[in-house]
């Protein structure tokens, strides 16, 4: 007698790919006005504090440590709406497709160690290198060197090396501390005014109604006396 066995139906996505958290915008496919944002960085050095702090104003002390993670936020880019997409890499060495992957489809990257340890400065180095790979003219491309953790006094890089580091690698520097949200958000619209081919803002310019016309000059004909 034989078995009545239909074959299973397989899913389109495969398993092991990485989940995108991002919950409002994430059944929304990819588009081509996406502006992709990679971040690098050794694990335990704050990437994820980072973005989660810039993105949903969260701040969380346990450490999670990430596979990789996608987050979007909508920005101006050339006076229009499109969406930054942020890419939280895994700060592990076990997956290096995933992060060849993220570099040669992202348009910036920021570059995140620990001002607590010297080490993880030194691996951003074949991060770097491969960024500068696989875009050839680096001098083009927002990159920005982050020195998270600021807030805390066990400092092994000053803020004078991550200069140094930042020139000799041809990129911008930023001091950041994702705990007490210091220059957060500043290190993204720097990253984005990195950008030369295009206008990019964290603020949407949007078309004023006629109520916030009229309140703004009302405004302007008030006087403290």
């Amino acid at each position: 007698m034989k078995a009545n066995c239909k074959p299973r139906k397989m899913s389109n996505f495969p398993r092991h790919l990485p989940r995108d958290r991002s919950i409002r915008l994430r059944v929304m496919p990819e588009q081509s006005n996406d502006y992709r944002v990679a971040v690098f960085g050794a694990g335990g050095v704050g990437k994820s504090s980072l973005v989660l702090r810039f993105v949903r104003g969260t701040f969380r002390e346990t450490y999670i440590p990430t596979i990789e993670d996608t987050y979007r936020q909508v920005i101006s880019c050339n006076k229009n709406v499109c969406t930054l997409q942020i890419t939280d890499t895994t700060g592990s060495h076990q997956f290096p497709a995933m992060q060849r992957l993220s570099i040669s489809k992202g348009h910036a990257f920021i570059l995140v160690y620990s001002i607590t340890s010297r080490q993880s400065l030194e691996e951003l180095r074949p991060i770097y290198e491969i960024i500068c790979e696989t875009k050839g003219d680096v001098d083009s491309i927002p990159v920005m060197l982050v020195g998270n953790k600021c807030d805390d006094p066990n400092r092994e890089v000053s803020i004078q090396q991550g200069m140094e580091q930042a020139k000799a690698w041809n990129c911008a520097f930023l001091e950041t501390s994702a705990k007490t949200n210091y220059n957060v958000k500043e290190l993204f619209q720097d990253l984005l005014q990195l950008e030369k081919r295009r206008t990019m803002s964290l603020h949407l310019e949007t078309k004023k109604t006629k109520s916030q016309k009229r309140r703004e000059k009302l405004k302007g004909k008030c006087a403290i006396m």
